[in-house]
């Protein structure tokens, strides 16, 4: 493959459409005799999860849903010390060690998919036999390690703490105490039961999230992201701001693909800061929108990468409601961050990109309608059809056949092989990380800490629901720094949602509430992981960089306690009750973000000794037409907004003067 650069040392558009094809760079891919046992463990597994999902007993075989997790489980773990080798990062040729550990995996996988029938019958979580709990033992330090490689230290340090919670529970002070269990005792427990590392979050990945993240894989290394980069540039990219307009739609569609804030900065980052740069934008707002859309894009329907699927498993409701309830909220996050780019732009007079580096958007949809059809395939068999599990698996199937009639991204073998080894590196990380984050679920399942946290939390906070879920907000924030985020919101639905729904708040908004705020830290600093990922390719001040992203992203931090105390806001409403909080919310939501822009799209500036006042008196103004009101009065308008309509009158006035008085720039 042919790493094409910019001046600037970010990939080109050419170089990120190679990279997309090939399944990525030089050093992330897996070299020697390791790649071919890679090739061999993800055809392998995939054709295990095809037979188990559609029933098609090959060759007669049919698992019991234990046998098919440890299976499916153990084969990614041992891959995963393959992948993410001793010596750090992704990709190369593994040490002896990394084979010793990768063997030893496979040996445990063996005996516990062999053993699962009597760990079911006998309740080997409470009574493993010596040899049980000697492989439990093993296995258990096995996951420790590869989330360790495949989490980071941060992840590790908390996954570590937590696993051997158990073990002295008791002497924890209130309200944190809980049962406490010998070491010998919690291992079993943690491999043994369905309760921890083999409970939700592993029963999700091999049910429905696979699937998914199989199909985003697929269409990522078809030329599905250039694809929706180049309608986004078509649609948006002659306007002013165009670059990161188009950042926001291709960065949002790209991350709800893969569910990873800091590998979408760092491919859709690659094109999109260049252009910004292009066009005038500072180097930390370049590289702040980058971040605020990558971060977004986790939060996007359809796919939102794993986590969605995970918690409709936690909540026991089908995935398309969860999509559906996580559309507008995603809506209003957007919105916002394109009306403060405008507003931006505005302010700058900054244009769009000259129109012959503008692709034809007649021959981009000439080229790319497959993926138009292939997504509607996907949605029709979701939304329509309920067959959320099979869903992906033929729109992959169909994405592949349709790909080898199109010349520009056809596969051969090289590519196959790259795109097989790219799943399965992907699959493997995110397995290391559930396997790891099950035990934090594991543990508090063991020690009964999570009612306990819930019965406290609910105490503390009185019968004040809005004190309730700022110390939740807190919380989830706290607990986000560092993690990912599928393993950040396993850890909040566990400790955190039971407290807020025992508040009386409704159960999906709680669980979307605790998602956005483990979000925060990707764009909040002193964390804020996105932001400075971003930095480094736009050469800003990470610090600088994170500030802009807070305010670029700020609806991010309001948005969630509009829908938590308003579920209409995440469809749990009857239709009018919906459509009249969404309008009041996008109202409501671009006043916010021309307050925090210092301009008022299609009105004008807020500038001078006065600007400053006005803007606050403009963002608070926002805040009362959003405000959650469940009294809605019989002509449609709540108190609240009447009394934000008020606060913007005088900004909106003044912005109009301004805009109508002063000269235009040029």
């Amino acid at each position: 493959m042919t790493n094409e650069n910019t001046p600037d040392g970010s990939l080109s558009a050419k170089g990120l459409e190679e990279v997309a094809i090939d399944g990525g760079t030089p050093s992330e891919r897996i070299a020697g005799p390791a790649r071919w046992v890679v090739v061999a463990g993800t055809l392998f597994s995939l054709l295990l999860v095809v037979n188990q999902l559609f029933n098609l007993q090959i060759l007669g075989i049919v698992l019991i849903d234990g046998r098919y997790l440890y299976v499916l489980g153990g084969l990614y773990l041992a891959l995963a010390f393959l992948i993410f080798q001793i010596r750090g990062g992704r990709g190369g040729t593994p040490s002896l060690l990394d084979w010793f550990l990768f063997a030893l995996a496979l040996a445990s996988t063996v005996y516990l998919s062999q053993t699962a029938q009597a760990n079911l019958s006998q309740g080997w979580e409470y009574a493993a036999p010596q040899t049980a709990q000697y492989v439990s033992l093993v296995f258990f330090l096995l996951i420790l390690e590869a989330t360790r490689r495949a989490g980071g230290l941060v992840l590790f340090c908390i996954v570590t703490l937590f696993a051997f919670y158990p073990t002295f529970a008791g002497h924890v002070p209130d309200p944190f105490s809980g049962f406490q269990s010998t070491f010998m005792q919690t291992v079993p427990y943690h491999i043994y039961s369905a309760e921890s590392s083999f409970g939700i979050p592993m029963k999700a990945f091999g049910g429905v999230v696979i699937g998914f993240i199989l199909f985003g894989a697929v269409l990522q290394r078809t030329g599905g992201g250039q694809f929706f980069n180049d309608l986004a540039l078509g649609l948006v990219g002659g306007y002013r701001g165009g670059a990161a307009k188009v950042s926001i739609f291709a960065s949002g569609f790209m991350g709800s693909m893969s569910g990873s804030v800091i590998s979408n900065v760092l491919t859709t980052g690659a094109v999109s800061i260049p252009a910004m740069r292009k066009t005038g934008f500072s180097a930390k707002t370049a590289a702040a929108t980058e971040a605020c859309a990558s971060t977004g894009g986790v939060l996007m329907p359809p796919i939102m990468g794993a986590t969605a699927f995970i918690m409709a498993s936690f909540l026991s409701r089908p995935y398309v409601e969860i999509a559906l309830a996580a559309a507008i909220p995603s809506i209003l996050y957007y919105f916002s961050l394109f009306v403060q780019i405008d507003g931006y732009s505005a302010r700058r007079g900054l244009r769009g990109l000259p129109k012959p580096d503008l692709p034809v958007l007649r021959q981009v949809m000439k080229e790319g309608w497959p993926y138009i059809f292939v997504f509607a395939l996907l949605l029709f068999m979701m939304i329509v059809m309920r067959r959320e599990t099979s869903a992906p698996f033929y729109a992959t199937a169909l994405l592949l056949v349709v790909n080898q009639f199109r010349t520009s991204h056809r596969l051969n073998l090289e590519r196959l092989g790259n795109m097989i080894v790219g799943v399965g590196m992907g699959l493997a990380e995110l397995t290391a990380i559930l396997l790891g984050v099950g035990l934090i679920v594991g543990s508090f399942s063991a020690t009964g800490l999570a009612g306990t946290l819930v019965n406290e939390l609910v105490f503390l906070a009185g019968d004040n629901t809005l004190v309730l879920v700022l110390m939740g907000a807190l919380t989830a924030f706290i607990f986000g720094m560092g993690m990912t985020v599928t393993a950040c919101y396993i850890f909040l639905a566990v400790v955190l949602a039971p407290a807020l729904e025992a508040g009386g708040l409704n159960q999906l908004a709680v669980h979307l509430f605790i998602l956005y705020w483990g979000m925060v830290s990707y764009i909040t600093p002193p964390v804020a992981l996105g932001a400075f990922t971003a930095s480094t390719m736009a050469g800003s001040n990470p610090i600088a960089t994170g500030f802009e992203a807070m305010r670029l992203g700020g609806v991010i931090y309001i948005a969630p306690f509009f829908f938590v105390l308003n579920p209409a806001l995440v469809g749990q409403a009857p239709a009018w009750e919906v459509i009249v909080a969404l309008t009041c919310a996008l109202i409501g939501v671009a006043m916010i973000a021309a307050a925090l822009q210092g301009y008022v799209s299609l009105v004008g500036p807020l500038t001078g000794a006065a600007g400053l006042p006005l803007r606050v008196l403009l963002f608070f103004g926002g805040v009362m037409i959003a405000k959650p009101k469940t009294e809605i009065l019989e002509m449609g308008y709540t108190v609240s907004f009447l009394i934000g309509a008020a606060l913007c009158a005088l900004p909106l006035l003044v912005a109009w003067r301004a805009n109508n008085t002063e000269p235009k720039v040029a």
